[in-house]
Order: C-alpha cells, then sequence, then structure tokens
C-alpha cells in the first residue's frame, strides 16, 4: 500500500500542473483584466456586481490617472484606455506583471505556488493566504456541518426505506426526498428567512453571520450556543437539498446486498434479521457510502455554499472565489484553484484509503499490477 500511495503522491504533481497550466491559457483568452477593470472605474463605466471590493485600489489608480496628461491620439491595446496617460498604463502593467511573457508569467506563478507563496490580492491590500484563511471558518463550518449532519440523515433513513422497501413509509419519505431534491437551497433560505428570522413571522434565529457583536464577551458555553444557533438556518438549507442522493444510494446499496446469497445463507443459518443485517449486510453496503465522505465534504465545502453565503451575508470562500473571478483578482482565482484541486487530488487519495479501511480486501496495489 506504501508504493501506491507514493505513485499516487508523484501523480498528483503533473495533474496539479496540467490544472494550473489550462486554466493560465484560458484566461489569457477570457475578455477583461485587471487592467481593463481600473479603466473601467477611471472611465466610470463600472457596472460589476462586486464594484464594492475595489475601492481601496481604485482610488489612487484614479488619482494617478487624474494627473496624468491624457493622449488621445494613442490606440491602446486595452478597451477604454483611449485618453489616458500611456506611461500610466504601462506603470498599471509592471505592478500587475504583465509587461513579461505569458510564459514567464505562468512559469514564476509555479515556482511560487509550488512553495506555497501566492502573493498579494490585485484589489485588497492583504496576501492571499491571509485571505484565504481569513474566509475559511464559514466555508469549515457550513461543509462541515452540512456533510455530517446529511450522513446522520441519508444513512438511517436509506436503511429504513430500504427494510420498509414498497410500504407507505417508503412512498412518502421518497416524495420528500423528491422535493428536497427539487427546489434549489437558496429557495429554502429565503423561506427559512421569512419564516424564522424577522420576515413575516417569527424572530428566533440571527440574520446574518457566524457570531454576535457580544461574542468576545460570552463565556466558552456562550460562545458555543451563539456560533450554532448561527449556524442552524444556513446549513438547514444547505441540508435539506444534500441528503436525497445520499438517501437512495444507501437505499439501493442495501436492497443489492439484501438479495445476495450469503444474506440468504446467513438467515438459513438461524441469525436474526439485526444481525443479518447490521452484522453482515451493512459493510458491505455501506462501503461506497463511507468511501465517499471525503469526496463529499470538498463538495459541501466547495461548490455547494456560495448563494447561501450571500443569502445569509457569510464571508466565505465561495463568495472570495466569485468576487475574485468577477473583479479578475488573478492572484485570488489562481491560488483558489490551486488549494481546492491539491484538497481534492488528497480527498480523492482519502476516499481510495478509506474503501481499503472499510473493506480490507480490496488491494489497490495487486489491481494495478
Amino acid at each position: 500500500m506504501s508504493a501506491y500511495i507514493i505513485r499516487r503522491l508523484l501523480l498528483m504533481i503533473p495533474t496539479i500542473f496540467g490544472i494550473m497550466l489550462v486554466s493560465f491559457i484560458l484566461v489569457q483568452f477570457a475578455p477583461g483584466g485587471p487592467i481593463e477593470r481600473i479603466v473601467a472605474q477611471l472611465q466610470g463605466t463600472d457596472v460589476s456586481a462586486t464594484a464594492r471590493i475595489g475601492g481601496s485600489g481604485g482610488g489612487d489608480f484614479g488619482a494617478q490617472g487624474q494627473m496624468s496628461g491624457a493622449d488621445s491620439s494613442i490606440n491602446s491595446k486595452y478597451r477604454g484606455a483611449q485618453g489616458l496617460d500611456p506611461e500610466f498604463i504601462k506603470s498599471l502593467e509592471v505592478q500587475f506583471g504583465f509587461d513579461k511573457p505569458a510564459h514567464e508569467r505562468f512559469a514564476k506563478m509555479i515556482w511560487d505556488y509550488a512553495r506555497f507563496d501566492f502573493g498579494q490580492s490585485y484589489f485588497r491590500d492583504v496576501s492571499v493566504l491571509s485571505l484565504v484563511l481569513e474566509k475559511m471558518p464559514v466555508s469549515i463550518t457550513l461543509g462541515l456541518w452540512t456533510t455530517l449532519l446529511t450522513y446522520l440523515i441519508s444513512i438511517p433513513l436509506g436503511i429504513r426505506k430500504a427494510i420498509r422497501d414498497g410500504t407507505r413509509f417508503d412512498t412518502w419519505t421518497s416524495g420528500i426526498i423528491i422535493v428536497g431534491y427539487a427546489v434549489p437551497g437558496f429557495l429554502f433560505a429565503v423561506f427559512l428567512i421569512v419564516l424564522f428570522s424577522g420576515g413575516s413571522y417569527w424572530s428566533i434565529f440571527p440574520l446574518r453571520g457566524l457570531t454576535s457583536d457580544n461574542w468576545e464577551s460570552l463565556s466558552l458555553a456562550g460562545k458555543a450556543l451563539d456560533y450554532l444557533w448561527h449556524v442552524v438556518l444556513p446549513v438547514t438549507a444547505l441540508v435539506i437539498g444534500s441528503f436525497a442522493t445520499t438517501t437512495l444510494l444507501t437505499k439501493n446499496s442495501f436492497l443489492d446486498e439484501i438479495k445476495k446469497q450469503y444474506v440468504m445463507t446467513a438467515r438459513a443459518k438461524g441469525l436474526s434479521e439485526h444481525q443479518v443485517l447490521y452484522g453482515h449486510v451493512f459493510r458491505n453496503a455501506m462501503l461506497i457510502i463511507i468511501a465517499g465522505f471525503p469526496g463529499a465534504f470538498v463538495g459541501a465545502f466547495f461548490t455547494g455554499s456560495l448563494l447561501i453565503e450571500q443569502i445569509f451575508s457569510l464571508d466565505g470562500l465561495g463568495l472570495l472565489s466569485f468576487e475574485s473571478i468577477v473583479n479578475r483578482d488573478y492572484p485570488v482565482v489562481f491560488a483558489t484553484l490551486y488549494i481546492f484541486g491539491l484538497l481534492g487530488l488528497a480527498m480523492t487519495l482519502i476516499s481510495d484509503l478509506t474503501y481499503t479501511w472499510v473493506d480490507p480486501r480490496i488491494d489497490f496495489e495487486t489491481r494495478e499490477a
């Protein structure tokens, strides 16, 4: 197994290199960029949904542009830059590193990222790593609680549905699952706000943030309760739309195992239904469910919370990535992609190792040989 782990770790190097290379090439052909965004701010035409985060840099750029003499006859390669001082545009290129060829910029980025040096954000006066670490607690909270609650609900419910397959219980729970899967999570979030957060009915839960204003003055128990009080609604909105797939997968896995010969043999030996179900069927049926836990966590951690973060005013990685893409903040875009890619590859390896932990009969080294 150690040889397999080493091979997988070494394989991560060309994989993450390929991910970054393809993404870098795509960005080169994408319209717009940080310089175009600054030009749009100077010209008063920046109407992006997240233009508010550019204030710290935009004001300084604007002052420089106003002080420089405009040369309207210059045909700039940047859209909308006509009328701005060419020297000012060149200074922006130097500041963002666009004065160098693309291959040199990519090589420098890979070298820096290999040392986990992600540089500075273009439009925020802070390092990218500090920015990611600052937003990570929100995403960890949403991803971890969503994944844990999804499994705690889905596994017992899926087993129960498999045991009572075809009964009224199975039918009406399937209806609830279909509704939860079909309705987007952000609609549930709005519904929960209206119902429980001072919308039109009750005002039980807070509307925004992970902690209250008096967080620092609370006791340890008070901080824990305050934290849980804040995460109830956003986590509930995420869980409602997340447990359907796992529930049905659990049910189908148990149904497949129950029909196999070894189950009939165990019953013929006089074992009780509980012994058959949890002593024989459970491990085999839960193999794919348990092994998929790391991947499910990554999915909830990185992809499932953008709208929920926006609705509940939670400043996490999902919102950071979206704003960075919209505002062409390339250091943040590529750094988050690099970090997410590494974590995704690591979680894939952990999923494979979990297979061998759940069922020791699985040997990836033998399969590869």
